[in-house]
């Protein structure tokens, strides 16, 4: 139903300097595995092959890990290593990767547009933020619990989470009533507000689905939070001229654009890996 997928790649990784002054954050990784290669592992696993990557200065690494590497390939063959590069190797044979630019950081907003020429303005598509790792260890991943309530609301749909109220100055936050369990008709964003101005605890993290229309609302879009372009301002604006569905997701999402949830999921994957061998 939903074979293209974003993932905006294009940030600073301020959080994360000095290693992020050379190398993308979106391939630190959490064991083996850079955390991009997570997001596009759990956007096969919901049906996509297409992934679209907008990236920006200093990104090449995110290119060449999903591409052959022939040089390494030749020294490891035959040994018990080249075992260590089939995952990669299936997700280059699957998935079609496609790339452009955010020449300047204008917001999630200005990224997600500027992705329009990789995922068409005729289909829905999926939306992952690398940086925010999800699990979910008894069942489907985030992205295809998600396209599974795609299907019967034919909508843009945010995934949320509650969060600590003192916290919501650091999300989008929706308002909205809840129309079935875990499922709520948006009926207003806010993008970072101040503790006491909150609609709910009702947090956006980092994957959405959305219709092909929500370019031309970007488009119309003024600069919000920050001078950005926000993504969620423009789903407020789609919420209120048509739907808007939040998810409260099922699994664990761990926040790796910070040192504190990088070093929890680092903890997490340490302790399955280890159960699992």
């Amino acid at each position: 139903m939903i074979s293209r997928c974003l993932f905006p790649a294009a940030g600073y990784g301020t959080r994360f300097l000095p290693a992020t002054k050379a190398m993308p954050k979106e391939m630190l990784p959490v064991l083996t595995k850079p955390l991009i290669q997570y997001g596009v592992e759990e956007a096969m696993d919901a049906g996509c092959d297409v992934m679209g990557i907008i990236t920006g200065r200093g990104k090449r690494a995110i290119t060449d890990h999903f591409d052959v590497s022939y040089e390494l390939e030749h020294q490891i063959k035959g040994s018990k290593k080249e075992e260590l590069l089939d995952d990669i190797r299936d997700i280059i044979k699957r998935c079609t990767f496609t790339y452009t630019r955010q020449n300047e950081m204008k917001g999630l907003g200005d990224a997600i547009y500027k992705g329009r020429v990789l995922v068409g303005e005729q289909e829905p598509f999926g939306v992952i933020l690398a940086d925010d790792l999800c699990v979910n260890s008894n069942g489907e991943g985030v992205l295809k619990q998600m396209i599974s309530l795609y299907s019967k609301y034919k909508c843009s749909i945010v995934a949320i989470m509650e969060v600590d109220p003192n916290d919501v100055g650091k999300y989008g936050i929706i308002e909205g009533n809840e129309i079935e369990n875990g499922v709520y008709m948006v009926s207003n964003m806010v993008e970072k507000p101040d503790v006491g101005n909150a609609p709910s605890n009702l947090a956006v993290i980092g994957r959405y689905i959305l219709t092909p229309d929500i370019f031309d609302v970007i488009k119309e879009t003024k600069a919000g939070k920050n001078g950005e372009l926000q993504i969620t301002d423009a789903l407020c604006e789609q919420a209120k001229n048509g739907m808007v569905i939040a998810y409260k997701f099922q699994g664990q999402r761990f926040d790796c654009g910070s040192v504190d949830g990088f070093v929890d999921a680092t903890n997490y994957f340490y302790e399955l890996n280890k159960d699992n061998k």
